[in-house]
């Protein structure tokens, strides 16, 4: 057996922390890391595995066997086996060979590990992190883009099937993707990009959400570096970066977390509390300290060594209740008699405390379906501690209201102004994501009614609404040209259909739609508080018509916003206004360049001395069908 000498990366004050629960740059000591000891280069390994009877290195460059590289357990009982191995170089190959007290023998990948094989290989590969980083401007600046009262307009990308290569049909690179993804979302204006799970995952139809690389980026699109320089160009283009977390379960892989060293280290012993039966996999322990390290030291590596801005965390309703997706006597009350898992209540405010005490100008974002209170309040009120989340309700309402034929709009107009009532609730993300375009569902252009031409006008004044409504926004690659077919994760968008006008007049309204959002303040400045929004009328059903304002720090930068669910020309419609302002419209979604009937209001509306509205004056403006228009004072 080869020696494996006993230095080590720890001291008793990093094992102090990772018992507690509080060791938040674990990636620093576990794993595997390049270093010289004694003058000699190696590899320094560490895993936690205290289960185990014993835990050898095997790799590439011992023929894969266990018995060469035998790792030193620490003597302070914190389950770490240890230990350098000389001549062991960046690219090798390697695994952990553990033997638990059980005698149970397994070979897993590292928890850890910086960078992976390609699956369906599934050895960890030796790798540092170095990288020239040349995005200091946005990273010194990131605070002015990325605050909550800054437009926040997010292309949610899946990196496997957002484009293939054409002659090739093979994954882009990351490489690739810096060129061509990035040139496409400038030129598009969204302000963000949410990369859908980038970590490395085992089983494609996943989508990535069944991760077993938490700190290495897969490597179906390249290397690590390949990743830092597409983050980089991104940010070169002023475009912030948000990256889809997983903390709320992982796979039963083999080579994975799961039953690690041959006890339960990483999930719940209980599998009321660490097996999700609908997605066939574990769930983390989160009262056990060292798995809230773990958690937590990933959340912040990518921020750190990725200069990520936003971390979308997957899942949070799963993880909040014990009863969740099960049946009576599937679960266990808490020690109050509820069904909240206040270990992870506990985990998510942690959470959140760590990555904005370390981080200036990133964001979190909960994806919680559910009513749960304050998600995205402060902790020290009582919340959650998320910068925003999504709101799923106005997602379904508003999804269940534009599938109905336009002429029983008028019975269900509170499923459009139902919003408002909690609107300024929490720090709400209008979210049109990947969910919505899957299993059945449609592509969000086939569930509008109609006649194409009616489609695809709802689908400008869904748009519309979704970007005057109060709220960050959210839409999944292929939305932004009204792709027809659904999501398939297996091939490019269908980026062909763009040769048909109307295409192309949703894509053209979508970058008018970010570009508006941009620069009128009054649609993001208090895009989050209640004083940003004003309702006009809400009440009128009958021609199926909303009315409301938008505020920003400034009124004269006011916006109104007139939205027509019908196709019915409303000539002469009338809307009460509080200055005796000429207007001028700003927007409109049926201008004859989305695809619309160019149906306009003159260049300057004059109001009248005509009260309306419980307002001094008012305005009659010429509504267009199926539309949006947005009106401003003529300066």
């Amino acid at each position: 057996m080869n020696k494996v000498s006993t230095y080590s990366l720890f001291s008793d004050f990093d094992i102090q922390l990772f018992k507690a629960g509080k060791h938040y740059r674990l990636y620093e000591k576990l794993g595997a890391h390049l270093v010289e000891v004694d003058g000699q280069e190696g590899v320094y390994f560490s895993v936690w595995a205290p289960s185990a009877k014993s835990v050898s290195v095997i790799g590439d460059f011992n023929y894969w066997t266990s018995d060469k590289h035998k790792l030193n357990v620490r003597w302070d009982s914190s389950g770490i086996w240890e230990g350098f191995i000389p001549n062991v170089n960046k690219g090798s190959l390697y695994k952990f060979s553990i033997e638990s007290t059980a005698g149970l023998q397994t070979e897993k990948a590292d928890p850890f590990a910086f960078f992976c094989q390609k699956p369906s290989q599934t050895a960890s590969i030796v790798w540092s992190l170095e990288n020239q980083w040349n995005d200091s401007n946005w990273m010194h600046n990131r605070k002015l883009h990325n605050d909550l009262d800054k437009p926040y307009s997010v292309y949610e990308v899946h990196l496997g099937s957002w484009k293939r290569h054409g002659s090739e049909n093979r994954f882009l690179t990351y490489i690739e993707f810096a060129e061509d993804l990035v040139a496409y979302v400038s030129k598009m204006g969204f302000t963000h990009v949410e990369f859908m799970p980038v970590m490395e995952f085992p089983y494609d139809p996943s989508w990535g959400y069944q991760l077993v690389g938490y700190f290495a980026p897969t490597s179906r699109f390249g290397q690590p570096q390949g990743f830092m320089f597409l983050v980089d160009k991104l940010h070169q283009a002023g475009i912030g970066v948000i990256l889809d977390w997983v903390p709320s379960h992982f796979p039963e892989d083999p080579h994975g977390l799961g039953f690690f060293d041959g006890s339960n280290l990483y999930e719940h012993p209980d599998k009321r509390k660490g097996y999700h039966p609908d997605w066939k996999s574990l769930i983390f322990n989160y009262g056990r300290n060292e798995v809230r390290s773990f958690l937590i030291s990933n959340a912040l590596f990518w921020l750190q060594h990725y200069h990520i801005d936003g971390l979308r965390v997957d899942a949070v309703a799963s993880m909040l209740y014990l009863d969740y997706s099960r049946n009576e006597g599937e679960w266990e009350p808490n020690i109050y008699g509820g069904r909240e898992n206040l270990d992870t209540i506990s985990f998510l405010k942690e959470f959140n405390e760590a990555v904005y005490a370390n981080f200036e100008g990133v964001q979190t974002i909960a994806e919680e379906s559910t009513s749960y209170p304050m998600v995205s309040h402060p902790t020290f009120s009582g919340g959650l501690g998320f910068g925003m989340k999504w709101m799923m309700g106005w997602m379904h309402d508003t999804l269940n209201y534009f599938q109905k034929e336009t002429v029983y709009r008028k019975y269900h107009q509170d499923d459009l102004t139902f919003s408002m009532q909690y609107v300024f609730s929490e720090n709400f993300m209008l979210p049109l994501s990947h969910d919505e375009v899957v299993y059945g569902k449609k592509s969000i252009l086939n569930r509008m009614p109609g006649d194409e031409w009616q489609k695809f006008a709802n689908l400008r004044l869904l748009y519309g609404y979704m970007f005057a409504h109060p709220g960050a926004k959210l839409l999944f690659m292929g939305d932004e040209f009204a792709q027809s077919n659904e999501w398939n994760f297996e091939q490019s968008l269908d980026w062909h259909v763009l040769e048909n006008g109307y295409h192309k007049g949703i894509q053209k309204a979508i970058m008018d739609l970010n570009s508006l959002y941009k620069k009128q303040p009054a649609l993001y400045e208090k895009q989050f508080e209640a004083g940003g929004f004003e309702w006009i009328n809400y009440g009128d059903h009958d021609n199926a018509v909303l009315s409301f304002m938008r505020h920003g720090n400034n009124l004269d930068d006011s916006l109104i916003i007139i939205c027509n669910f019908t196709e019915v020309v409303r000539y002469d419609y009338r809307i009460g206004v509080s200055k005796e302002l000429q207007l001028k419209e700003i927007f409109n979604t049926d201008l004859e360049i989305y695809g619309g009937s160019n149906i306009q209001n003159a260049s300057t509306i004059n109001p009248d001395s005509i009260p309306y509205h419980d307002r001094n004056f008012s305005v009659a403006v010429t509504l267009p069908p199926l539309s949006i228009i947005v009106l401003k004072a003529k300066q």
